[in-house]
């Protein structure tokens, strides 16, 4: 299971969030969309990983999903972002999420 996780983190160009202290709109609606969207589906409706649409999220608040995002999730294959995104950015998808990302997702 590591080894998808693995080729994902070296595909994804991890310089284009590293050290950026705001998040990128549009890069930051691609990430979600696409690289998150591998494994929680395409549309955010569930994959190999839970559903990320607001029903489905609706127990989290913004800093338990933030936190997830960041350090990942043990016993899942959800890994931790925190070499990729910096707090705000974690936190600005933790928030698009919570508002019903990516239909409702604000640049």
């Amino acid at each position: 299971m590591r080894i998808p996780v693995l080729l994902l983190a070296l595909w994804f160009p991890a310089w284009a969030f590293a050290g950026s202290a705001e998040p990128v709109s549009s890069e930051m609606i691609r990430l979600v969309r696409q690289d998150c969207g591998a494994c929680h589906g395409m549309t955010l409706k569930g994959g190999l990983g839970k559903p990320l649409t607001r029903e489905a999220l609706s127990g989290f608040s913004p800093e338990a999903l933030t936190v997830i995002i960041l350090h990942g999730k043990e016993g899942t294959a959800m890994p931790p972002w925190k070499s990729l995104l910096s707090e705000a950015q974690a936190r600005w998808i933790a928030e698009q999420l919570l508002a019903g990302f990516p239909e409702e997702a604000q640049p």
